[in-house]
């Protein structure tokens, strides 16, 4: 649907108002923002009670001897996950959502190695590579998403593992309506259990992401459960990043490196290939980046605007630098990147822009003088 309103910026941070179903209160303030300056008011320890309670009937509750499920990738999100887990004395059984080989880079791998030596047991998910890379691309010419079915897919998995395994908890990490904004599907505190009505998930219905011709049984795990299924397998989904004050980008990624993570090195880091300010993230995969930089091209923003208003919100940057780093490297790749991408999808390089280019937004791009696309509401 056009907008009939200019595009607008977060007054405290670097968010736009483009992201689906975000929420901006009269001053003009992202709920992100709005909830960071509540923090110093949080009561940490009535916090830890509710947690401490969570713990106690997942304990009372879990036959199969695990207290809880937990997706990882191997990163700095799910490793910071699964070390707090066993910290507060949870039982974990890890589930990884694995990549087509063609998709997943030596690193990724490598770390998810590393997190599972850390003492957890793990079961790995790994739909294949043939339906995958089919549905990459049905999802990509369709939507402009790389990652509509694989993110289904990626959430789905948890449940279904959690029903079998007859397991009462499923942990994941940052609660979306408090750490980016989006109204749909979320909570306010620490209760995830619907998560399946997030933007991403788009109600966890699979059939819009298949292609003619596949049927519900060549795509099981891409088929998240119903409510109904989870108040029958008793499950409840838990943010544990609520329960934990420091959660965020830097410490989570301080801590995993300590615990033996590997990080991009060289022009694999670079902002100007990549889009993105650190090297501490899309470790397993890199059409990551590529799919930022096609959400750029469709509401305005990349990694670089969600790394920086993540920043501010900590303190650790002005929103004058966000802003300066935002303009310069939001939205960037490299070309390699591209062509790994089409070649994957078995496409031309010039194939690949002409499909992006159809779901640029243009309720929010003109081009210049010099025929450059640029934002109409330019971040400032």
């Amino acid at each position: 649907m056009p907008r009939n309103v200019p595009m607008r910026w977060c007054k405290r941070c670097c968010e736009p108002d483009t992201r689906p179903t975000c929420v901006f209160d009269d001053e003009g303030i992202c709920r992100p923002c709005g909830y960071a300056e509540t923090y110093s008011q949080i009561d940490w320890v009535e916090r830890r009670k509710t947690l401490d309670q969570i713990i106690a009937w997942a304990k009372k509750n879990n036959p199969s001897g695990y207290d809880c499920v937990i997706g990882v990738s191997g990163g700095k999100d799910s490793t910071r996950q699964a070390l707090f887990a066993k910290e507060v004395g949870l039982n974990p059984l890890l589930v990884s959502y694995a990549y087509p080989p063609e998709q997943l880079v030596e690193r990724g791998a490598q770390n998810l190695v590393n997190l599972v030596t850390l003492g957890f047991d793990a079961i790995t998910v790994a739909p294949a590579p043939q339906t995958s890379k089919a549905l990459m691309r049905y999802c990509f010419v369709n939507y402009g998403n790389l990652f509509n079915a694989s993110e289904l897919a990626l959430y789905a998995s948890t449940p279904k593992i959690a029903i079998a395994y007859r397991i009462p908890l499923i942990l994941l990490g940052e609660n979306p309506a408090l750490s980016w904004g989006t109204a749909a599907g979320g909570s306010l505190d620490h209760r995830g259990n619907l998560i399946r009505h997030t933007n991403t998930l788009q109600g966890g219905d699979y059939r819009r992401f298949v292609p003619q011709g596949m049927e519900a049984k060549d795509v099981y795990w891409y088929r998240y459960p119903t409510d109904h299924e989870l108040e029958r397998g008793n499950l409840q989904i838990v943010y544990i990043g609520y329960f934990i004050a420091d959660f965020n980008d830097h410490s989570n990624s301080r801590i995993a490196i300590e615990n033996g993570l590997r990080v991009r090195e060289g022009d694999e880091a670079d902002p100007e290939n990549t889009g993105s300010l650190y090297n501490f993230i899309s470790l397993d995969d890199d059409f990551v980046l590529v799919n930022q930089m096609l959400k750029y091209l469709k509401y305005g923003y990349g990694m670089a605007s969600q790394e920086v208003s993540g920043a501010i919100r900590a303190g650790l940057i002005s929103r004058e630098d966000g802003i300066s780093y935002v303009r310069k490297y939001d939205g960037r790749i490299a070309d390699h990147y591209i062509k790994r991408a089409a070649d994957y999808m078995g496409m031309s390089v010039a194939e690949f822009w002409r499909i992006a280019e159809k779901f640029r937004n243009m309720d929010i791009w003109e081009k210049d003088q010099v025929g450059e696309w640029k934002l109409k509401v330019e971040l400032h």
